[in-house]
């Protein structure tokens, strides 16, 4: 990954590039504490306008320039409205019925549906690797969000499938989780669009505000009692969902996406869910069933796969090429003395065989 941050200049450049999944994971473990005594939308605002106000705060003290077009503006609305609106009201609504870890997981199941975008849009070569690991992920995936009595039943189990699994199925958190998944996979498209006519960190900040502000807005109309019941330590853990789960997290990314390799950056992805699933564990007790688990691992193992396909594709042709290369030496060289040395061969090849 070439990222211009040495580690020779900035010892802990590690550990940020690690700072942003670790954010995100355990931001939304606090979302998940919080989610009980106050509603979805003004969660989800609440998250997305005071962090927009604060990147733009640090863009503007560190120079960054200002959307200067009308088409620069445009790809920020429509950025805010997918990777805002969409994203975190998706996600606000799944947290309400699903774990922190779980949900998680389904969020990052999205370079599932970035790989395939940018194979439609960009013409990106997946590979062996990328469609093992897409495979994978679909099955883990279903792993996840189908009841396990479904599960069950295709193993051949007994279990039967009802009607009233398909109204839970519809119904769960996890259906939100991977719409919110699907809009922040749209999102990260629309970067590489956006990034040509705004600054990533300042598109990120507007983005924020114009993507929170319908939020509050429908929190406004459809719910009621958004703040009252909160207590200290809640509001604590809403700043820092704000502050550092989005405003850190998302400046520090966008910093590292500018200056390399987004796709070698999105790799640490996976980091995500692990970290969501162990303070999940520990600070709301959460538990996952034994299939779930099983497609908690598989769709690791294929958000891995997918980013790293180029690298795994790599290896593999390395060896190959390194296998035709010993075999063919002796063979070159014999092919090379010919040719360097070819009346030594004729006079050999006139030499008459001498019997014993």
């Amino acid at each position: 990954m070439q990222l211009k941050l040495s580690a020779s200049k900035f010892p802990i450049a590690p550990l940020l590039l690690i700072a942003p999944f670790f954010l995100w994971g355990t931001a939304m473990v606090a979302m998940k504490g919080v989610i009980p005594h106050t509603t979805p939308f003004f969660m989800a605002g609440v998250r997305l306008l005071p962090a927009g106000v604060l990147i733009l705060i640090a863009a503007a003290l560190s120079g960054r320039p200002q959307p200067n077009s009308w088409q620069g503006w445009l790809w920020i609305a429509l950025f805010g409205l997918v990777d805002g609106t969409l994203f975190q009201g998706f996600l606000a609504e799944g947290l309400v019925r699903t774990s922190a870890g779980l949900g998680s997981v389904m969020i990052d199941s999205q370079p599932l549906a970035v790989a395939l975008l940018s194979l439609w849009l960009f013409q990106e070569r997946i590979g062996l690797w990328g469609w093992l690991g897409l495979g994978l992920g679909v099955t883990g995936i279903s792993l996840i969000g189908l009841p396990d009595e479904w599960i069950f039943s295709l193993l051949g189990t007994g279990a039967e499938v009802t009607i009233g699994n398909w109204q839970n199925l519809f119904a769960s958190g996890e259906w939100l989780m991977l719409l919110a998944a699907l809009s922040m996979a749209v999102g990260t498209v629309l970067i590489r669009f956006v990034t040509r006519y705004v600054d990533p960190v300042t598109a990120t900040g507007w983005h924020m505000i114009i993507g929170g502000l319908p939020l509050w807005g429908i929190s406004a109309v459809v719910e009621s009692q958004q703040w009252e019941n909160l207590v200290g330590s809640e509001w604590l853990a809403l700043a820092y969902a704000t502050v550092f789960g989005s405003a850190i997290a998302y400046g520090l990314f966008f910093y590292f996406a500018s200056s390399g390799s987004l796709t070698s950056l999105s790799s640490l992805t996976f980091l995500t869910p692990i970290f969501a699933l162990l303070f999940g564990h520990l600070l709301l007790s959460e538990v996952l069933s034994t299939l779930q688990w099983v497609g908690v691992f598989l769709t690791l193992i294929s958000i891995y796969l997918i980013n790293q396909r180029d690298n795994l594709a790599g290896q593999n042709k390395k060896s190959v090429m390194e296998e035709i290369s010993a075999k063919s030496q002796p063979m070159l060289a014999e092919a090379t003395t010919k040719k360097l040395n070819p009346l030594a061969v004729k006079v050999r090849e006139s030499e008459p065989e001498t019997l014993p």
